[in-house]
């Protein structure tokens, strides 16, 4: 019974070992077996098809709900600004992906018209992305080729190859697999690939020629070309690169410090790009400075090809990784918006969306889609709804494609540079993050640091499998090596804390708290036991061998009559016997380790007390051990066997054990796998500490009564014990302190 008190509250209820509740308290719930839940997913129904259909198709869903004069003139507004922003960025990541800018346009279409029908965000832009355009470039430049419509070739054919696994990993509900990669890492990884983006487009900056690297250190091996040959600079590039780097950042942190006073954001990509157009067609710089130019651009679209079989055998591991990568990003910058507007994202789903959306884009020539931040970042702030403003700037996208596309050729290639260059402002910014991670987190800053390496030293394929296995790593060590603690009582009620953050708090005399805050298995029980025996201060083997060994000598005394008991006392008559430890073991060292039998004694033995013949024995002053298991969310069947060897230790010497807070589940995995018997019993367990500690109060009350009862039997008899020795008539044996 629960009786509210103003802000306080008073329960009224007995005291709970598990057994106990499960004895007063039911369960009603039903186990599901492997065939219940085959049976459930089998089952069909009207509307489980509806469900299905919906899900596979979310446009039907969100389309009749379209709120036209509500939405449709903000879609069309903010599908134009993107639009613009796409083609100039598909063109700019075409030079990462080594393929001409006129197929990164294709790369803004076709994903884009898939999606709309597919996607469950509303408002990421669907698109290339830098970190996915380095990626999908490494494959290119390991296929060696070197002709641009080879390059074009092995570009689709791995992008189709990637909307293949993303397309099975979808169907096979694997979209929880985005849950492996945490924000640091992704921060991390996105800041490295980031760092790689910028030396692949020094050459295009300075006009050099570096040769393609794909090993692991290629980073280095760039960086070592461009010096050697940068006494070759086209200065003209140069001075393009550095103009128009400084007036987008600059009007990117205007756009940024004014996006609320701003109706759409300055869109200084295309402004940049229409300047530098005219001056270089004006000036004709090809010519006069010899730069590089976007050159020759088809107007339409090419013929939908099959993808290189040599390029799937070679590249199915980095197909793997793009794939992942991808729809990570693009999940991730998704659930953002999904949380700032309150709709529903699948993730299952958007692996199906963009698998579909590669396999296409894959067979018109584009190479691999995810989001950009930037222009999702555009789509957002311009007023987008829906996906129909991602369809508009697919449209946009078309135009250029099919009409005007001949504008943008005599426009260089160090201007492409220096916008991809500028939409990676945000990801630089990211070294921030190890400042913010080392206050708060010191796993997540180390997990940060290894991952932006990895992916700079080892590149983007091997560095992402390294910084996952890392993260792991990080996991493993948070639960081998956890914070133990003592708890003691916090203001006199049944709150029980860490000692050593509270100045006030009462221990009771002779009882031990001890908490684990992690998993027990088989990476930790070794720690967790050294942690136990540092925390009652003793090696329950230790004293069980002492007292083994003691009860051997105390036996060999009273068989060989040097040892008696009389009505005045015990006398012992054995001076100058002295056994070695060898002699006692006697070859039977396991005998130490088994329970104390005393039964054959017509005495009790106090071990706390003096010993006959100065035989030793640490005192323990502990009598009951109470472990918090409320934290502990599974003990593996490795570890259960040193669990129940730890709580034998302890019940062997006279320690009572209980267990609180565990799980029912743990209750029930202990039960099936035998872990409980006459020692180590199911009683053990109790709800919470306070019941423990409630119940070992009770307990010692008992045991205290019941040996003033003895004592006045004794007393009425008029017959005494001499208790000098630590040896007592077995039925006046005085339990430990008791003072709670």
């Amino acid at each position: 019974m629960i009786e509210p008190m103003g802000n306080q509250y008073v329960v009224a209820r007995r005291v709970y070992s598990q057994n106990a509740f499960s004895e007063e308290h039911k369960k009603i719930r039903h186990h599901k077996t492997i065939l219940d839940h085959f049976r459930k997913h089998c089952r069909c129904s009207s509307r489980k098809a509806k469900k299905i259909a919906l899900s596979l198709l979310p446009i039907v869903s969100w389309l009749p709900a379209y709120r036209l004069k509500e939405w449709l003139f903000s879609d069309i507004v903010s599908g134009i600004s993107t639009g613009l922003v796409a083609v100039l960025q598909g063109m700019a990541f075409a030079l990462l992906v080594d393929v001409p800018p006129s197929y990164g346009l294709y790369s803004a279409f076709f994903p884009v018209i898939i999606y709309f029908f597919f996607g469950t965000s509303r408002h990421i832009s669907v698109g290339p992305f830098p970190i996915l355009c380095i990626m999908v470039g490494t494959v290119v430049i390991n296929t060696g080729y070197t002709e641009d419509s080879d390059k074009a070739t092995a570009a689709a054919s791995i992008t189709v190859l990637v909307g293949i696994i993303q397309l099975a990993l979808g169907m096979l509900q694997i979209g929880f697999i985005v849950a492996y990669l945490s924000a640091s890492l992704i921060s991390g990884f996105t800041t490295g690939a980031a760092i790689l983006v910028v030396v692949s487009q020094l050459k295009f900056m300075l006009q050099l020629s570096v040769p393609s690297y794909t090993d692991p250190f290629a980073v280095f091996k760039v960086l070592i070309s461009v010096f050697s040959q940068i006494q070759k600079t086209n200065i003209a590039d140069l001075v393009t690169t550095i103009i128009i780097l400084v007036i987008v950042f600059v009007v990117k942190e205007i756009n940024q410090k004014y996006n609320k006073k701003l109706p759409v954001p300055i869109p200084i990509e295309l402004i940049v790009t229409i300047i530098a157009a005219g001056v270089s067609y004006g000036c004709d710089f090809e010519n006069r400075f010899n730069v590089a130019v976007v050159g020759s651009m088809e107007s339409g679209f090419k013929a939908p090809s099959s993808p290189s079989m040599k390029v799937w055998r070679d590249n199915i591991g980095d197909a793997f990784f793009i794939a992942i990568v991808g729809f990570t990003l693009a999940f991730s910058v998704g659930s953002v918006y999904s949380a700032k507007y309150d709709y529903p994202i699948n993730g299952n789903q958007e692996l199906i969306a963009f698998g579909l959306s590669n396999i296409v884009g894959g067979s018109f020539k584009s190479f691999a889609a995810s989001t950009s931040l930037s222009r999702s970042g555009v789509q957002e702030s311009t007023g987008g709804k829906t996906q129909i403003a991602g369809l508009l700037s697919a449209i946009i996208v078309l135009i250029v494609i099919m009409a005007i596309g001949f504008l943008l050729e005599p426009l260089q290639k160090s201007v492409l540079a220096a916008l991809a260059l500028g939409n990676l402002k945000g990801m630089l910014m990211q070294f921030g993050e190890i400042h913010r991670l080392w206050k708060k987190d010191k796993y997540d800053c180390a997990i940060w640091i290894f991952t932006f390496l990895a992916a700079v030293v080892l590149g983007l394929g091997w560095g992402l499998a390294a910084a996952v296995a890392f993260q792991l790593l990080t996991i493993v060590f948070r639960t081998q090596f956890p914070k133990c603690s003592i708890l003691a009582n916090v203001g006199g009620s049944n709150i029980y804390k860490n000692r050593k953050d509270y100045p006030e708090v009462y221990e009771p005399q002779g009882v031990k708290i001890f908490k684990c805050p992690s998993p027990i298995y088989f990476a930790n029980i070794s720690f967790f036991k050294k942690k136990l025996i540092d925390a009652v201060g003793f090696k329950p083997a230790r004293i069980l061998r002492k007292r083994n060994k003691a009860l051997k000598k105390i036996r060999k005394l009273e068989k060989n009559g040097q040892l008696q008991i009389t009505p005045k006392g015990f006398i012992y008559t054995a001076d100058g016997v002295q056994d070695s430890d060898d002699e006692l073991d006697n070859n039977h060292i396991e005998e130490l380790d088994q329970p104390i039998q005393t039964t054959d004694l017509p005495f009790a033995i106090d071990w706390n007390s003096d010993l006959p013949l100065n035989i030793e024995v640490p005192k323990v002053n502990l009598h009951s051990l109470i472990l918090d298991f409320s934290s502990v969310s599974f003990i593996d069947n490795s570890s259960m066997r040193d669990l129940k060897s730890i709580l034998q230790g302890f019940l062997r010497i006279e320690v009572d054990v209980y267990i609180v807070g565990a799980d029912d589940h743990l209750l029930e995995k202990l039960e099936q796998c035998g872990f409980f018997d006459q020692e180590v019993q199911s009683s053990i367990f109790f709800l919470t500490i306070h019941d423990a500690i409630l119940h070992i109060w009770m307990k010692k009350s008992d045991l205290i009564s019941k040996y003033k009862h003895n004592e006045e039997k004794e007393a009425k008899a008029d017959f005494t014990i001499n208790t000098n020795g630590g040896l007592r008539n077995r039925d006046c044996r005085v339990p430990m302190e008791t003072k709670l």
